[in-house]
């Protein structure tokens, strides 16, 4: 399509548009209807539905508008005698073989075919032969499926090719003969594969959390951010009698696009788990009482007041508001205690003197899909952050070159040029290597340069436009501060940016608000008894922290206050006060994604029962032990104290030279120990949907291949993993893609909550 700039006429009037641009896009933006089924506007054309049938002045038939360039002085007629014809005559077709199931049909109230039926439709049908039926598939547990009712508009098909990145479904036979479903009798195994819910322009693909559960008439819509990764995703809640029902995305081409990740859609069955608390709790004798809020705020008072400043801290989530965690740590200042952080899962925090400012991807969002070349540092980003992946799949498929450093050969959706695959000690080592090839100081390791480095640092150097990502396996390793040392070092030579993808879906806010430490303990400190009351909001700490043995004993040796949604059982057994809170969805408050974008929201369905907002709580625990500032009578208070009206962080990588060169973690049998994408947070962990999809944790480690050799234990089996003084028995599976000498066994999850950081020496023998 070239830049020219034409005039068409379309009913009459006269519209801009660019040479060679698709019809429909032109009366897309002059507000005409034309209708459609196979259309989407970040799809391919296919053109098969027909459904968009016009009128073009002397062409010899109706031309469908999805798949008809404009021209100079083209006429088209979009209601006239032969395109109405042709429209109804598609539109009897496409209802020949449809079933007659609308009241039945999760589809029905919000169904394109019924609405374009409504207009388009005849109000007799002439078929009188038999209906064809097609046998379902099973796509697992977030999709449901009725391929009766499918249409072979095929846009899950190109969603799966074009977007997903995996061709997982596709079309067998021809004509009314065509089925539509998957290659291999599997689960769909995308990330995003809830978007072809959205896609499905009839009844065929449905959410099957959502199935018979509501009629599209009963509910009410409210928009929302899902806060579980720092994309900042915005979406539509859809609302019954003040609960939330399901999530669909909202478009906002600068976050989300038009797309939303099945952990953001299908995480709010976590909001009504069974394990929510709903009043207050204090311990009594031993155990845990439900109270009232005077009381329990009474004894949380007690608690903080009672605390010496230096032995009192405060853990934040990193996906609590900006609100929570400013009041958070608004509150331990008040006290005159310095102890606050929200990073939880990371170790190395020798880096924290030469901190960034308020630390970020490096780019735009919109930028990472023209990187020339992006080199990932401990990431699978397909999972850790899939809106982002999707974002880095679309710099490839325009030419870009990624590469990667990982202790695990991660499955992407596209091809990487260089995969260099080691153990979480040599991660340190391989970007040393890349530094060493641009010139660049080591940071004090020994390295000699090899293929893959000279190549990286090449490829870096000679891109236009570039990128290093620290991901979650190097943001939780225990050199860290090195890592993140040596990107920055190789993304200034090279001319390109560096940045991290973030634990939570508030770091940049979280770190703005002051939720972490100028000159008191940071999270570890604090976890390994250097505090000895301890107030926790919004976290799960035994699943939450780096290390969960450290946080299992910390809980149990210190005073807790617990501003929480969800009780577990280390919570039940630990807890001197539990203050019930809302979730994202039933408090107001401020994310600011990675890439600096302020976005506030209000809550759209109250707490359940007595909990309350957790910005509320804090509140009035400020004001009961008489710190100044906390007469707050909204969040929107909180908000202009802390960010006035920006909607745009200053957010910055720059940070000084010097780094502690020491290194924490050299040799030995390692352990990979990064989170599965189900596992991140508590409500996550609490959506059945998810934990029955493939990338749940299925209590199963993976060890190298060479490692399961040494110890004779096969293709599979149990391993007895022993991590300084804690051992855990686990079945076991001998993975080629894991590093040499390592074996994955994830934090985030119970199986392993016994033992201490996600990366460390270990020691390994056959069960």
């Amino acid at each position: 399509m070239s830049d020219q700039q034409i005039s068409i006429e379309v009913d009459g009037k006269k519209l801009d548009a660019t040479a060679g641009q698709m019809l429909i896009e032109v009366t897309d933006k002059a507000g005409i209807t034309v209708p459609r089924f196979c259309y989407h506007k970040h799809l391919s054309v296919a053109a098969n539905c027909r459904m968009c049938l016009v009128e073009v002045e002397n062409a010899p038939k109706p031309l469908p508008a999805c798949a008809t360039p404009c021209a100079d002085g083209m006429k088209v007629f979009t209601r006239s005698p032969v395109a109405r014809a042709a429209q109804k005559g598609t539109m009897e077709f496409l209802l020949i073989n449809h079933p007659l199931d609308c009241p039945i049909c999760d589809q029905g109230g919000e169904c394109e075919l019924q609405d374009v039926a409504m207009g388009y439709g005849g109000d007799v049908s002439r078929f009188s032969e038999q209906k064809r039926v097609v046998r379902d598939e099973n796509l697992g547990s977030l999709i449901a499926t009725d391929m009766t009712r499918c249409i072979h508009c095929t846009r899950c098909v190109r969603f799966g090719a074009e977007i997903a990145g995996l061709r997982e479904m596709g079309a067998t036979g021809r004509g009314e003969h065509m089925r539509i479903g998957v290659y291999i009798e599997q689960a769909v195994g995308s990330e995003l594969s809830g978007n072809i819910i959205d896609l499905c322009p009839v009844g065929a693909l449905t959410s099957k959390p959502y199935r018979y559960t509501a009629r599209s008439w009963e509910l009410t819509q409210a928009d929302g951010i899902p806060a579980h990764d720092g994309v900042g995703s915005n979406v539509h809640w859809h609302i019954r009698r003040n609960q939330i029902m399901r999530a669909i995305p909202r478009e906002n081409q600068a976050c989300n696009q038009t797309w939303l990740s099945d952990r953001d859609r299908f995480a709010y069955q976590g909001f009504n788990a069974d394990d929510r608390i709903t009043v207050p709790m204090i311990r009594e004798n031993g155990k845990l009482q439900e109270t009232d809020w005077d009381e329990a705020l009474e004894v949380a008072a007690n608690l903080l007041k009672a605390a010496p400043p230096e032995k009192l801290g405060a853990l934040v989530s990193p996906n609590a508001t900006t609100e929570e965690a400013y009041l958070a740590a608004k509150l331990m200042r008040g006290l005159n205690s310095e102890n606050i952080d929200h990073r939880l899962r990371q170790v190395d925090f020798r880096g924290d003197a030469n901190n960034p400012s308020l630390q970020w991807l490096g780019q735009r969002f919109e930028a990472l899909a023209d990187n020339a070349a992006t080199l990932l540092v401990g990431s699978w980003l397909r999972k850790e952050q899939p809106m982002l992946n999707h974002r880095l799949r679309q710099s490839f498929l325009d030419g870009g070159i990624v590469m990667a450093i990982n202790p695990v050969a991660y499955s992407f959706n596209f091809d990487l040029d260089v995969d260099v695959v080691c153990s979480p000690a040599d991660m340190v080592v391989e970007l040393a290597g890349v530094a060493k090839a641009l010139g660049l100081s080591t940071c004090g390791v020994e390295v000699d340069v090899d293929e893959s480095h000279q190549t990286i640092a090449n490829t870096l150097k000679e891109a236009e436009q570039g990128s290093i990502i620290l991901g979650n396996s190097a943001m939780m390793h225990p050199d860290y501060s090195i890592l993140r040392r040596l990107a920055a070092s190789i993304a200034t030579a090279a001319s390109v940016v560096w940045g991290t993808t973030g634990f939570g879906a508030n770091d940049v806010g979280a770190t703005f608000a002051g939720a972490v430490p100028t000159s008191g303990l940071n999270a570890s400190q604090m976890l390994s008894g250097g505090t000895d009351t301890l107030m926790v909001v919004g976290a799960e700490l035994e699943l939450d922290a780096a290390n969960a043995a450290q946080a299992r004993e910390a809980l149990a040796d210190q005073k807790v206050i617990a501003v929480v949604s969800h009780i577990s059982d280390v919570l039940a057994s630990s807890a001197d006060v539990i203050l019930p809170c809302g979730v994202i969805a039933e408090t107001s408050g401020t994310l600011v994604n990675n890439q600096g974008d302020v976005q506030s929201f209000t809550g759209v369905v109250p707490p359940p029962g007595e909990s309350r907002p957790a910005w509320k709580i804090l509140r009035v625990l400020g004001n009961l032990v008489d710190v100044d500032g906390f007469d707050y009578l909204d969040s929107h208070d909180v908000r202009n104290e802390l960010l006035g009206d920006q909607i745009q962080l200053p957010v910055s990588n720059a940070m000084t030279e010097s780094v502690d060169q020491s290194r924490h973690l050299v040799s030995g049998i390692q352990r990979i120990g990064d989170v599965p994408m189900y596992s991140i947070d508590a409500v996550v962990r609490r959506s059945t949907a998810l934990q029955h999809t493939p990338d749940s944790f299925k209590g199963q480690a993976r060890i190298a291949s060479d490692l399961a050799e040494q110890i004779q234990l096969g293709a599979s089996g149990r391993i007895r993993v022993t991590q300084e003084a804690a051992t855990v028995e686990i079945e076991a599976i001998a993975d080629d893609s894991v590093a040499s000498q390592c074996v994955w066994l994830p934090i985030g999850v119970a199986e392993t909550a016994s033992l201490g950081n996600g990366f460390a020496a270990i020691s390994v023998e056959k069960a």
